[in-house]
């Protein structure tokens, strides 16, 4: 069955040569492997991470400018990590890049996690949440290494996650006041869980029913076929979320240290947020 859109060329019925040989992750996604270019085994879903790799480098830099705190600069580094790893094991389907594409997922998450969990704490204590979410990380790390279950790790990812959103709602109901404010944090969560589940949904139907979407792939050509790799997506719509949600948590954070005067919430692009630093006036 074939739709004949316009400009459609048919997939190829066997795969190019393997540049990187044999598959050894564990896991290999619904895109057809080789099916683009003999270098990437899975093109979208490498090529996808581009945009993981671009809204942290731009969170980065935005940290940096308007003068924010270096965990955040570090929470951006961990999504940018996270993209990088992603786009080697989707190239590659090499185990070693699986692990460069899970374990940064975890690390970095664990960043936020010491962040809001260390609110209104003493040093000493907040020294000692730190250490233990590091311990907690490397023996995750070592039951992941000797179970390579990728369940495992996906539900550890998803705890981490649910306890970050958990104390962090809970920051906000206790301690944001200001009516204008607490909703602006809530719709920029709200933003950030909304389209990070958007992704989640979309795997799982990449996961589940990954035969129906080969089928319909090929049954419309490239590159249209191309739009429905539900695994890009995932990544395209998560990259987003972490993005709004890192925006959430600067929020969140100069409104706990009482500075939310000296910053204000714009948009790139119309669709972007940011926390801009406020020009102060030189006469002031």
């Amino acid at each position: 069955m074939s739709y004949h859109l316009p400009f459609a060329k048919p997939y190829p019925n066997e795969p190019y040569h393997a540049y990187w040989n044999q598959v050894t992750s564990t896991i290999d996604w619904c895109e057809e492997n080789y099916i683009v270019t003999p270098y990437i085994a899975e093109a979208i879903n490498t090529i996808s991470n581009s945009i993981f790799i671009l809204l942290a480098g731009f969170a980065m830099f935005s940290a940096f400018k308007n003068n924010l705190e270096l965990r955040f600069i570090l929470i951006s580094f961990g999504f940018a990590l996270v993209g990088v790893g992603s786009w080697l094991f989707h190239m590659t389907l090499h185990y070693e890049f699986q692990l460069l594409d899970e374990l940064p997922m975890i690390y970095a998450t664990c960043i936020p996690m010491w962040s809001v969990f260390s609110e209104g704490v003493s040093k000493k204590k907040s020294i000692t949440i730190g250490i233990s979410i590091i311990l907690g990380a490397n023996l995750l790390t070592a039951i992941y290494l000797y179970l390579k279950d990728p369940t495992v790790h996906q539900v550890a990812y998803a705890l981490l996650n649910v306890f970050i959103v958990g104390k962090s709602h809970y920051l906000t109901i206790k301690n944001i006041h200001n009516q204008t404010t607490q909703k602006q944090l809530f719709i920029t969560m709200i933003k950030g869980i909304g389209i990070f589940l958007s992704g989640y949904f979309l795997w799982n139907l990449d996961v589940h029913f990954c035969n129906s979407w080969i089928w319909l792939r090929r049954s419309i050509g490239m590159p249209y076929g191309f739009l429905l790799e539900l695994h890009a997506w995932w990544h395209v719509l998560t990259g987003l979320g972490v993005y709004f949600y890192i925006i959430y948590l600067e929020l969140l954070r100069i409104n706990l240290l009482g500075k939310q005067d000296d910053y204000e919430l714009i948009y790139k692009f119309g669709f972007l947020p940011e926390v801009k630093l406020l020009k102060k006036d030189k006469n002031e």
